[in-house]
């Protein structure tokens, strides 16, 4: 099987099992029926599950058993949900369209909305707290603080508030940077982060590594997201062609180019695969994602 076959097959495997998941744990929830659905509306959309992909692929790679991943990587993607569902609302960015579908508040209303939101972020460190027999309760100490961090103030909600401060203003690539590595850039070195934290044994350099090639994956992701709101299409994005050039949003594209936000794109794309390059295990799905998540269309 080709490289990109056997990464297509892992992406595919992984997002039907996290889903899976996520439909049973939503389907738990109770009493407020329409909340309930507001939030599986909201967190079983589609998507390309990125997030959850690297809790397992992380933990894969250290040898932790699918099970021990599940809570953690449904964790990461009820925040990541929770952060769409109010980005959406028209306090924020105001949009329409969501994955290809009508965002939450637009299929619910603004109040659900809201509260989907609230209730998916509650739920993600209730997923975090629960008793696990195969870690520590150290352990799992260290993966609520981390997701606590990579979500709050000091992470994606941080972020948010600089993006929204920078509208219509221009920005220096240094305060860019900062805004994507908080905004996106958190969430998605917290994957990481949670996946090498459900293992037992693994030791301070790794997650150092670890950490460096999630913090090039995670602006090298916002960087290309910024490539495709001007090169992509609506249909194939699944959200509005353009959004970020209409709401005046600080891009790389507008700073730097096209052309500078695509050489911007590969250096990032190298920083990744060297820091892999120096981490004492097989982290060739992990280099196959890098890949794909410079090359991706959508």
């Amino acid at each position: 099987m080709s490289a990109e076959g056997l990464l297509s097959e892992r992406l595919t495997y992984y997002r039907q099992r996290h889903v899976s998941y996520l439909e049973q744990i939503i389907a738990q929830q109770a009493p407020a029926e329409n909340l309930r659905a507001a939030m599986a509306y909201s967190v079983l959309l589609g998507g390309k599950r990125v997030r959850p992909f690297l809790v397992y692929a992380t933990g894969e790679m250290l040898g932790v058993k699918e099970t021990v991943l599940d809570a953690p990587a449904a964790a990461i993607e009820c925040i990541h949900a929770y952060s769409l569902v109010h980005d959406d609302l028209p306090a924020m960015d105001n949009d329409a369209l969501r994955r290809g579908k009508n965002t939450c508040h637009i299929e619910f209303d603004e109040a659900t909305a809201i509260l989907a939101g609230d209730a998916l972020q509650s739920l993600a460190f209730e997923l975090l707290a629960k008793p696990q027999q195969a870690i520590s309760a150290n352990q799992q100490v260290a993966m609520l603080a981390t997701l606590a961090s990579a979500a709050g103030l000091q992470g994606m909600c941080g972020g948010q508030a600089l993006d929204i401060a920078a509208t219509g203003k221009q920005v220096s690539p240094t305060n860019l940077e900062q805004i994507h590595q908080l905004k996106t850039g958190a969430l998605l070195r917290a994957s990481v982060r949670l996946g090498a934290l459900s293992a037992n044994d693994i030791d301070e350099k790794t997650l150092v590594l670890l950490d460096k090639f999630a913090e090039a994956i995670g602006l090298a992701f916002q960087v290309k997201d910024d490539i495709l709101d001007v090169t992509g299409n609506t249909k194939t994005l699944g959200k509005t062609q353009g959004a970020d050039a209409a709401l005046e949003k600080s891009t790389y594209p507008a700073l730097l180019g096209l052309t500078g936000s695509n050489e911007l794109l590969q250096n990032l794309h190298e920083k990744a695969l060297h820091a892999l390059s120096l981490i004492p295990y097989n982290s060739y799905m992990l280099e196959q994602f890098t890949e794909y998540l410079v090359t991706r269309d959508r």
